[in-house]
């Protein structure tokens, strides 16, 4: 799939060339993490089928992009962020698969793969307060407006996740989490990221709120009409949200999300410079749906 860009400047196209001559190193990838957290969409008489059974749907959680944000402004993405080293604390509680499960799905080293679901867990709490943790028996973390303060704290940087969760006596709940997919920044890039995408369940209870320095608006979209508002012009996605709701919505209800199997090979783009213009190639094997 090829993608034209609407914006192409003579440093990116120094960049390409430079990268493809062997002249210029890329960016190393930074790691990074995000969840799409999905509920049961509300049962509405459009989404019943000829005989007048129920389809299944989902709703997915997305914040949108602050204009002024440098980076893909006004795109509608899932939570999430880069790992940091706080990410690794080995006293972070953790409840369910071995790190090196995820792993082994993940294609990284055990101690990588534990910093990346606590990334995951972590940006998704601090970005739509969505907290993906509990007791260390299973039960799900109590909706709680203390957690608020906790949040801000977290945000502020007063406060690490390790800490959040040692003072409530929770733990991570790393089994509420489905490894989806990895996609990598271009090579040209100059800023590139190695993006490893978890499905879960919003927890009974909890709601989300989106953080304004992170999002403008805080949605629960259904997959297919995310789709054709991104099609229609009236929404910005970028190729791995794309395509990512368009497995969702081929998929149907939580259970087939939640349930499924996974194989997960690395997804890397790239950019091109032809005839003045930039493109983006995206592998087959992402069917991407535009």
């Amino acid at each position: 799939m090829r993608i034209r860009l609407g914006w192409f400047d003579e440093r990116l196209s120094e960049r390409i060339a430079a990268i493809a001559a062997g002249r210029l190193a890329p960016a190393v990838a930074r790691d990074a993490a995000t969840i799409m957290v999905v509920r049961p969409a509300p049962d509405r008489p459009a989404d019943r089928s000829a005989d007048g059974s129920a389809d299944s749907e989902v709703e997915v959680l997305m914040l949108r992009r602050p204009a002024a944000m440098a980076f893909a402004p006004g795109a509608y993405v899932f939570p999430g962020g880069s790992v940091d080293a706080a990410d690794s604390d080995p006293e972070i509680g953790w409840s369910g698969p071995d790190p090196a499960e995820f792993g082994e799905r993940l294609g990284c080293s055990a101690a990588d793969a534990r910093a990346l679901v606590c990334a995951a867990v972590r940006e998704t709490f601090e970005e739509s307060g969505v907290l993906l943790a509990g007791g260390p028996d299973g039960s799900p973390a109590v909706p709680d407006p203390s957690l608020d303060e906790d949040r801000a704290a977290l945000a502020a940087g007063s406060r690490s996740f390790g800490e959040l969760l040692s003072r409530r006596g929770l733990v991570l709940h790393a089994g509420l989490l489905t490894p989806w997919a990895r996609w990598i920044t271009p090579e040209a890039e100059p800023r590139r990221f190695d993006a490893r995408f978890f499905a879960a369940q919003l927890p009974p209870g909890q709601r989300a709120v989106g953080h304004q320095a992170e999002a403008d608006r805080t949605a629960w979209v259904r997959p297919r009409a995310a789709i054709d508002a991104a099609r229609a012009g009236s929404m910005t996605l970028l190729p791995p949200t794309m395509t990512t709701l368009n497995e969702f919505a081929s998929l149907g209800g939580v259970a087939k999300i939640l349930g499924r199997p996974r194989t997960i090979m690395p997804i890397m783009p790239r950019l091109v410079a032809e005839n003045g213009e930039a493109w983006l190639l995206i592998p087959d094997e992402a069917d991407y749906p535009l």
